[in-house]
């Protein structure tokens, strides 16, 4: 019911591209969330689907039909927005029924339908409440409740808990999962946190400047990512990346080395680089572990010291001047200043070009 396809699909405005050729196949069912920084275009192709924007170029299609120049209202989608967009003079009952009111359904069919939605979002008790007395996490449900009623096979939501605090967009990140797995309908999320993102989603959509970078399953992107963006922009805290020089290389293998790095071989995963080639080596602070002193392949001095309870970040600084990020599991102890030396597994290092 709400297979959904891209192909090729371009905006411009007027002579500015801000779309610029994608294509993404949506599994009826399927979550898939767009995730990319701020500019790279993962709003405006969600308000395409919509048909809240014309589309340049391309064919957009909903279970097969083409939906280039159909009315949002036809498309058989409900969209939750970042503001949440509720009528303060409304009760909740009210608002959660206004679509269902501007299309003419009966006052059961309204009363069952919110009723219903109510249930699944757990707010039976704030029907009747105005949104001033609200909280902000029980206003977004409000606005999901509303987009429920609707009955929709495909569900967009351009960055619904941006405006919520830290705690309270954990609990609503649940919630959503949960209301997806009842619900059993498409989803499209909308966001720039790349945590949301792999929590998330069934397939991942990474976009920049209007882009396709790299489209699949969160562990694949995490762990094979196509490109040095996609690379750095999925984890946390972000990968590492240390300039080297190829020193040999084969069709499965290079051996690089820098002046804060000790020699190593490491996969090539695809990438095609010759010896003598400037690369950059991509390594996640998490896989990144202390040992003895000289003994590892890399070296630092300690900069500062972030303590998390569940894990310490160390902010390294190399002895040629570069910073790195490590991660340990431990409750290891580091002093600023401490000299430190590293080793990882080279089978988990990511080696790009240089020019990325």
């Amino acid at each position: 019911m709400g297979a959904i396809t891209l192909r090729n699909l371009h905006k411009s405005y007027g002579g500015h591209e801000v779309i610029k050729g994608v294509d993404i196949d949506i599994a009826d069912g399927e979550f898939c969330v767009f995730v990319g920084p701020s500019g790279c275009g993962k709003s405006t192709l969600l308000r395409m689907i919509a048909g809240l924007e014309d589309i340049t170029g391309g064919t957009l299609e909903i279970d097969g039909k083409r939906v280039n120049d159909v009315q949002p209202r036809e498309r058989g989608v409900a969209m939750v927005f970042q503001s949440y967009a509720i009528f303060p003079h409304m009760s909740v009952r009210e608002n959660m029924a206004f679509g269902l009111t501007i299309a003419g359904a009966s006052k059961a069919e309204k009363a069952e339908k919110v009723q219903r939605a109510a249930e699944i979002l757990q707010m039976e008790h704030l029907l009747d409440r105005r949104p001033s007395q609200l909280s902000g996490g029980q206003r977004q449900r409000v606005a999901i409740g509303r987009a429920i009623v609707r009955s929709p096979s495909v569900f967009l939501f351009d960055e619904p808990l941006s405006n919520l605090d830290a705690a309270l967009r954990m609990d609503m990140r649940m919630e959503i999962g949960k209301l997806h797995k009842q619900l059993g309908a498409t989803m499209i999320y909308v966001t720039h946190d790349q945590v949301e993102a792999m929590t998330l989603a069934d397939k991942i959509v990474v976009l920049r400047d209007g882009k396709v970078m790299q489209a699949g399953a969160p562990m694949e992107l995490y762990h094979n990512p196509a490109n040095r963006f996609v690379a750095g922009f999925l984890g946390a805290p972000s990968m590492n990346f240390l300039a080297v020089e190829v020193l040999e290389a084969d069709g499965d293998h290079a051996k690089v080395a820098a002046t804060a790095m000790e020699p190593v071989t490491v996969p090539l995963r695809g990438q095609r680089l010759v010896a003598g080639a400037p690369a950059e080596l991509g390594i996640r602070p998490q896989h990144v572990t202390a040992c003895a002193p000289d003994q590892g392949s890399l070296h630092g001095t300690v900069a500062l010291v972030e303590r998390l309870g569940s894990e310490t970040v160390v902010d390294l600084t190399m002895r040629d001047g570069t910073t790195m990020i490590a991660a340990f599991g431990e409750d290891l102890v580091f002093e600023p200043g401490q000299r430190v030396d590293l080793e990882f597994d080279p089978a988990q290092a990511h080696l790009f070009p240089a020019e990325g």
